[in-house]
């Protein structure tokens, strides 16, 4: 069975991680699922809505650390930068439906998604101070831009986990439901949505990011550049080995 399963239906592409004994952890095959889907999404006329879902349990722990090791994203055609700027980019609505944890990755790509539905068991984070590296996706961008500098700084420099009620008081989330419940109710949301004028959406969401965009594209290169230079560097790989070997990293030693 393929770790990234899509389906279409009524105007509506499905995309789902389905790595679950692996927490849904994303490799680069699975960048490259995500991203040649979301090209189909674009491209595909039968395609109104795209919908990002996970498992009730998991949506995802982020990057697979060994695979991320060993097939470490070179310049900005690496299959994780092509999928977040393919959904960054994506002129038609994208739905998410998260349930369980969301780390990293996990999270960042929700600030490019339209709607976003949590399960009441959803936990985030973007720990990559704590890995030695620094935001990707433009969240350096977006973040501070959604929630105010403060608030922003709390959740990139210190790296914490946050609740499903902190993401949706802070409004990157649109409503909490049951996790069981979730998928359902962001499959009813993009089915409503796929009712619509397409050229309706279409103009409405580029009106929404138009003050943005560009900005947006430009951050995540330079974030790009830089995370790929870090990941290099000694913090990030003492941040890496403590993980592999189940410890605690020690930065004082790099």
């Amino acid at each position: 069975m393929s770790d990234i399963l899509t389906h279409t239906d009524a105007g509506v592409m499905t995309m789902t991680l389905s790595r679950v004994d692996k927490k849904n952890s994303i490799t680069a095959a699975m960048y490259t699922a995500m991203a040649e889907a979301i090209q189909e999404a674009a491209r595909n006329d039968a395609v109104k809505v795209l919908v990002i879902q996970g498992h009730e349990t998991i949506f995802s722990a982020g990057n697979d650390i060994a695979d991320f090791l060993n097939h470490p994203p070179k310049g900005n055609d690496a299959p994780v930068f092509q999928f977040l700027r393919g959904l960054s980019t994506l002129a038609k609505p994208v739905v998410a439906a998260v349930a369980g944890p969301a780390v990293g990755v996990g999270t960042t790509l929700l600030f490019h998604c339209d709607l976003v539905y949590a399960g009441d068991n959803a936990a985030f984070a973007m720990p990559f101070v704590n890995l030695g590296l620094c935001p990707e996706a433009a969240s350096s961008l977006l973040v501070p831009n959604l929630v105010g500098y403060q608030r922003a700084a709390e959740l990139l420099l210190l790296g914490e986990p946050f609740t499903a009620e902190t993401a949706l008081e802070m409004g990157l989330v649109n409503r909490i439901v049951p996790p069981t419940e979730v998928n359902a109710l962001a499959h009813k949301q993009a089915t409503k949505l796929a009712a619509k004028p397409l050229s309706s959406l279409l103009e409405t969401k580029r009106f929404l990011k138009q003050g943005h965009a560009a900005a947006v594209q430009t951050r995540m290169t330079d974030e790009a550049v830089v995370f790929g230079r870090m990941l290099g560097e000694a913090p990030a790989r003492e941040a890496f080995t403590a993980f592999m070997e189940k410890r605690k990293p020690d930065f004082t030693k790099v």
